[in-house]
């Protein structure tokens, strides 16, 4: 009697699970370089120079050493274990470009804010956008040289977050940080949508 091939060959000839990740958060905060850092291919990057235009538009305190902004998005892709394949989306931080988070974030499976706790009302309008679209997300506190630590506790307190919203520390420079990060969000996305087993594919 011939058997039929195992799960695991079966599982092996499979195609990766596409998943669509947005990476959120307010201008300056890291999305680029995160998207940059993790990405396993050459990313996709929307910048442009800061021009004298954005004077009272663009709130640069805290961050007056940068001098390009996303404009439209940033893209990378990072496979995980053969299994899933992700696709990374970085929205623009700035009020004026938040028209488009619509388009970015239709399909995601879930989202990463990335927080700075030097301007951590930054990150407001990405929470009440996922909160209000019910898109499971969670809170990655991007650890910039000098700045102000917190507890999480606090953290999650300062934002008014619920207690199944997770937070976690990063370093967006780091590959170990950010794949951490991402593994936190798929899993928490899993779990928010009953998934018990792969998430569904998604249209990136």
């Amino acid at each position: 009697m011939v058997s039929g091939p195992s799960r695991r060959d079966m599982r092996a000839r499979r195609l990766p699970t596409a998943v669509k990740i947005v990476i959120a958060g307010g201008f300056g905060v890291g999305k680029t370089t995160m998207v940059g850092t993790v990405s396993e291919t050459q990313p996709l990057r929307t910048e442009e120079i800061l021009t004298d235009e954005g004077i009272g538009v663009d709130d640069i305190s805290g961050v007056e050493r940068k001098n390009t902004t996303t404009v439209a998005m940033d893209f990378g892709r990072i496979t995980m274990r053969d299994e899933y394949v992700l696709y990374l989306f970085g929205t623009p931080g700035q009020e004026r470009f938040w028209f488009m988070w619509d388009e970015v974030a239709l399909g995601a499976l879930g989202a990463v804010v990335l927080a700075d706790t030097r301007r951590l009302s930054d990150c407001f309008p990405s929470v009440d956008y996922f909160e209000r679209r019910n898109t499971p997300f969670v809170v990655a506190v991007n650890c910039f040289e000098g700045a102000k630590r917190f507890d999480l506790a606090e953290i999650q307190m300062a934002l008014n977050l619920g207690p199944k919203v997770p937070v976690v520390l990063c370093d967006a420079r780091r590959l170990a940080s950010c794949k951490e990060v991402l593994i936190k969000l798929v899993l928490h996305a899993m779990k928010s949508r009953g998934v018990t087993e792969e998430p569904e594919p998604q249209n990136a």
